[in-house]
């Protein structure tokens, strides 16, 4: 085989993509799950798409997921408000004593 043949590049999938769903069956604000963050009608036709397309959801729902977590970090940080430099009168001076 050389570099070229297209054979090269596939890899042979043995085993069927396996669910997502994690049992946590609630939509979330965006629509997804709040379990396995697949859509309405990833989840509707998950048994009837074929592996490739399965392995494409799978694909989105780690984005998705990962999106979320970040979301949820940031709004979990406190926010700063700013606060004004104070000139310190103790430290750093010339005069010690």
């Amino acid at each position: 085989m050389s570099a070229d043949d297209p054979q090269t590049s596939t890899q042979l999938e043995f085993f069927e993509v396996p669910s997502p769903c994690i049992g946590v069956c609630e939509a979330g604000p965006r629509g997804f799950c709040k379990g396995c963050y697949r859509s309405r009608e990833e989840r509707l036709y998950w048994l009837k798409v074929d592996d490739a397309t399965r392995r494409q959801i799978v694909g989105a729902c780690h984005r998705r997921k990962m999106q979320a977590q970040r979301r949820q970090r940031q709004a979990d940080e406190p926010t700063v408000a700013y606060k004004p430099q104070q000139q310190d009168l103790f430290h750093g001076t010339d005069n010690e004593g």
